[in-house]
């Protein structure tokens, strides 16, 4: 249960930093940041699988590029579920995704 409550956190943070750095990011506060943070988790565990196996030959024929638009979406569809939490259009998504999924894969690093 602390190892998932430290997961929560590190992610929550590595969102508020997303947010803080990407220009059609914008959070309200750390509520929404931790309540974006578990709803981002559970749409990643129960959503983002079922869509890249639906994606896979468009994705073996990007080269592996659709994930990132995937990711996007999976982030874009946080925000449309938790208030205080907002993205203003896909590219934001996108690049949001990218560097959230590279702070929070260096804060666990660290944390681990």
């Amino acid at each position: 249960m602390k190892h998932l409550l430290v997961k929560i956190i590190i992610n929550a943070a590595a969102l508020m930093f997303t947010a803080s750095i990407i220009d059609g990011i914008y959070v309200d506060g750390w509520g929404a940041v931790i309540i974006a943070a578990v709803i981002l988790g559970i749409i990643n565990a129960v959503i983002r699988p079922i869509l890249m196996v639906l994606t896979l030959p468009l994705n073996l024929m990007t080269l592996g590029l659709l994930t990132f638009v995937v990711n996007g979406l999976m982030l874009k569809l946080t925000a449309t579920v938790v208030s205080g939490f907002e993205i203003m259009g896909m590219w934001p998504a996108i690049v949001g995704s990218i560097l959230l999924s590279v702070v929070s894969t260096v804060l666990n690093w660290l944390v681990d």
